[in-house]
């Protein structure tokens, strides 16, 4: 973290939020633009603990409150042990709702991962907080007059979460419809308990965001901040930060570095621009370089190699990133499978097609067998006659003969091996 720094070839931290692309909506832009070059101040995010691990989308918040940080100013990392008992309200249909004691162990792992990207030294070190101190003391009684009072249900329905969720088949529940009401709680608390003035979400939370500031006027009588950043999307449309389905975790139990590595490597070349303002922290002179080079030699594909160093260092550190490239390099013959590590062939292999052998297993199996049910060739027919061309390997080695079969000896760690059809078709073996 000490290495990173704020780029000081904007005027102000504002333009440079506003040129990475990370304001959407805000309450007040030239105020903001004061408050955030004037002196040091308390601002926070909440992150709800519906879930062990925070993923991408947390990520672009995280690193917000890093770039205020970096500014002198002082970060409050919220875990809701409160609202992620409730969680606040998907389009779709209502939450399952988890245990206590499910939240509450889920609460102690994203503050762990929370206090990874903030620095906890200097003045304006982080402090964790959690919502469940001041919302377990408070009665149902003392809850509606003294907060539920200050809000109109004509304008909690406007808000977006909750007017799609009364547009559809599933209806919302009093639970959930009340979310806003104890997230807009949150913000004055921690205005009275620490004089915060800004609180940072997605612009999909928009509604919950002004339920604080709102309250705040009402309440205090005084304005407060808050920043939306935009939901970030891939170039085609699609969501960003899902693969094949599959949420991208900061938990390395959840989401393998390399499966983290290889997911920003393969961003398209008109996105991976956009990830490096919104992930890193380059210098804009930095970021154009690479746009250059994105421009007049796409092929080398140098700003996604960069990107997935940058970010995959800052989430997982750099031996994860020296792991990744190596598996990365093994897989496609440009270097040592059997110098991995069992975890990262075992994550790599995860990414790819995965035979699984006979019924008898897959030690003795013909490799071209083994190339049919890992989907590299159509049939064995044409598995024996791309062994014939020289177009068939087994752990990076060349197989020659036509029956050639899969030994013990074959097997990485005692379980896998590698099955490569020309240069980049891959598969796996597990035994």
């Amino acid at each position: 973290m000490s290495a990173q720094r704020n780029d000081d070839s904007f005027a102000t931290l504002w333009d440079e939020l506003e040129w990475r692309g990370l304001v959407h909506v805000s309450t007040d832009p030239e105020a903001l633009s004061e408050l955030l070059e004037g002196a040091p101040f308390t601002y926070y995010c909440g992150f709800d603990p519906t879930a062990p691990s925070l993923h991408l989308g947390n990520l672009v918040q995280l690193l917000l409150l890093r770039r205020l940080q970096l500014k002198g100013h002082m970060p409050l990392g919220l875990v809701g042990g409160s609202t992620g008992l409730i969680g606040d309200p998907r389009p779709t249909a209502e939450r399952t709702l988890n245990s206590r004691d499910t939240v509450e162990e889920w609460v102690k792992r994203l503050q762990g991962q929370v206090s990874r990207f903030l620095s906890g030294e200097g003045e304006n070190a982080v402090r964790l907080v959690n919502n469940l101190d001041w919302t377990a003391p408070l009665s149902a009684i003392d809850f509606l007059r003294e907060i539920g009072k200050h809000f109109r249900v004509g304008t909690m329905l406007k808000k977006d979460a909750v007017a799609a969720r009364l547009n559809s088949d599933e209806g919302i529940s009093y639970t959930e419809f009340s979310y806003q009401i104890l997230q807009g709680y949150d913000y004055l608390e921690l205005f009275r308990q620490y004089d915060c003035k800004l609180q940072s979400g997605g612009s999909d939370q928009w509604g919950n965001l002004t339920s604080g500031t709102d309250l705040i006027r009402k309440v205090e009588g005084k304005s407060a901040h808050a920043i939306g950043t935009p939901l970030i999307t891939n170039s085609d449309g699609t969501k960003f930060g899902k693969s094949e389905g599959n949420a991208i975790w900061l938990d390395a139990e959840m989401c393998s570095p390399y499966r983290f590595y290889q997911f920003w490597l393969n961003q398209a070349d008109a996105d991976v621009i956009d990830r490096l303002k919104v992930f890193t922290f380059m210098s804009r002179a930095e970021i154009e370089e690479y746009e250059r080079l994105v421009a007049e030699e796409p092929f080398r594909r140098a700003a996604q190699k960069k990107l997935a160093l940058e970010v995959t260092t800052l989430v997982h550190g750099s031996a994860a990133v020296d792991a990744a490239i190596l598996a990365s390099e093994a897989l496609f013959g440009q270097g040592d499978l059997t110098a991995l590590d069992a975890a990262t062939l075992e994550a790599a292999l995860d990414e790819l097609p995965v035979a699984s052998g006979a019924d008898a297993g897959v030690v003795d199996a013909q490799v071209a067998q083994l190339l049919v049910e890992a989907n590299l060739v159509p049939s064995v027919t044409e598995a024996r006659r791309a062994i014939k061309q020289g177009g068939v390997y087994v752990n990076n080695v060349q197989i020659t003969a036509e029956d050639a079969t899969l030994s013990s000896s074959d097997l990485l760690h005692g379980k896998f091996a590698v099955l490569r059809r020309g240069k980049k078709t891959l598969a796996g073996v597990r035994a």
